[in-house]
């Protein structure tokens, strides 16, 4: 029991009077920040999604038929059956 008075008669330092207050002002400003970026990053994935929709609907390239770049193609170099021949 000593020991509690003796930690009671004791002075506080001033530095952990005020860490409280530090601490929480620290917590406060985190969770400012972390909504900040979370609604940053919102914004940037819109602007991403839609500069990709605009550009993909404004940039509209011809259609053109593409060849097949399968070797199992009947008129493939690279077909096994022309590989074999021998010719």
């Amino acid at each position: 029991m000593d020991e509690l008075r003796i930690l009671n008669t004791t002075v506080m330092p001033q530095a952990l009077d005020a860490l409280d207050s530090r601490v929480l002002d620290a917590l406060a400003t985190r969770r400012r920040e972390t909504i900040s970026l979370r609604r940053a990053m919102a914004v940037a994935a819109l602007v991403s999604l839609g500069g990709g929709v605009v550009a993909g609907s404004a940039f509209v390239p011809d259609a053109v038929a593409a060849s097949p770049l399968t070797p199992f193609a009947p008129d493939s170099p690279l077909a096994s059956s022309t590989l074999l021949n021998g010719r």
